[in-house]
């Protein structure tokens, strides 16, 4: 299951005790600072969780899957997640802990995303 802003911002509500208009604030907030300062060329670096970097990529020599015809795939610039030493120890951490029970991983996912079931 995905988390979306609204549910981001649901939690956030729930977690804070902020009403529903100031918790999708937040997290429009927060995204715009993210995007702001990529588009400024800058990384965005979050302690404990990872960084967005942007990386470019040099142009090459491609194919149209549609049609088979080549193509040269242009120069672009791209936005990389790299999770921190510590987000990827946790998430490693989650994956063993559930692999052996995915009917209580599931109950536990649905548990942190619905507040009424906490």
């Amino acid at each position: 299951m995905a988390i979306t802003k609204a549910s981001l911002a649901q939690n956030i509500m729930y977690e804070m005790g902020l009403n529903q208009r100031q918790a999708k604030a937040l997290v429009d907030q927060f995204f715009a600072e993210v995007k702001n300062t990529l588009e400024q060329a800058e990384a965005v670096k979050l302690s404990g969780f990872g960084n967005f970097i942007l990386r470019d990529k040099v142009s090459r020599p491609g194919r149209n899957p549609k049609t088979g015809k080549e193509a040269v795939i242009s120069a672009r610039r791209i936005v990389a997640f790299k999770p921190g030493q510590k987000f990827r120890n946790q998430i490693n951490h989650s994956h063993d802990l559930w692999a052996n029970h995915p009917d209580q991983a599931l109950f536990f996912s649905k548990r942190l995303t619905n507040p009424f079931l906490l």
